[in-house]
């Protein structure tokens, strides 16, 4: 197992600079296996060592996955100089791990979203080679029909000419503002509001609720998030495992 200079790893967990570390390890605050720690540059192994910080226990991660309801009205980006973005979204507590988006939803559009600092498994899941699978609910201006159900399922051409893959289109309600579920495989720019356009329909409000194996927690509310519990972790890497 690596081991680590204690004052890296708290600095990495967000307790202080390297130098307000050095002095909490003067004062007598840092503790490791029981025993005060007073060189800050002492290695240790983070994950086998139990350390504590004036008392408490300091539980280690190399990373962290949330999944987050994104709300409508910000964007998907790690920093904009005008714009409130997801990553505003998250305490500092999980802000020191310098977390990224998995992929991305439009700033309109609302719904689950992967926030990881695995650079690993971000790509994984959006490797066109994975196809990994995305589910939808929209509500489209239009009444959707079978004959658009037998399009997406072909693959419709977008306005660039490209052509999606096959999709799952399930007509929830049909009528002059339809609903529907639509899962997809990809993800081109727009793509979902593209692929109504490309039948001569719009859609008026888009919601992600499912990304691989995850479902949106019913519970977290527009801009709520949590971290994933270990059973969805280990869902989402098999669903990236190579065949």
């Amino acid at each position: 197992m690596k081991r680590e200079r204690i004052d890296k790893v708290l600095a990495n967990l967000g307790y202080g600079t390297r130098k307000e570390i050095k002095k909490m390890c003067r004062n007598g605050e840092v503790e490791v296996n029981g025993e005060i720690v007073k060189d800050s540059s002492e290695h240790i192994d983070p994950f086998n060592d139990a350390i504590t910080v004036n008392g408490e226990r300091v539980e280690y991660k190399e990373f962290i996955y949330l999944m987050l309801n994104k709300p409508q009205g910000v964007i998907t980006a790690t920093y904009d100089e005008v714009e409130r973005t997801v990553i505003d979204l998250i305490d500092d507590e999980y802000l020191v791990f310098s977390p990224s988006p998995v992929g991305r939803l439009d700033k309109d559009t609302e719904g689950l979203l992967l926030i990881t600092n695995d650079g690993e498994l971000n790509h994984l899941l959006l490797s066109p080679k994975r196809h990994v699978p995305k589910k939808y609910y929209a509500k489209v201006e239009g009444r959707v029909t079978l004959e658009d159900v037998e399009r997406f399922k072909e693959g419709v051409v977008l306005d660039d000419g490209y052509k999606t893959m096959p999709s799952e289109l399930e007509i929830l309600a049909s009528g002059e503002i339809s609903e529907i579920e639509l899962i997809i495989y990809e993800g081109k720019y727009h793509q979902v509001k593209r692929m109504f356009e490309a039948v001569g329909k719009r859609v008026i409000y888009l919601k992600r609720i499912e990304f691989g194996p995850l479902k949106l927690d019913e519970n977290l509310e527009a801009g709520e998030y949590r971290e994933l519990s270990e059973e969805e972790l280990l869902m989402l890497k098999e669903a990236v495992k190579k065949k």
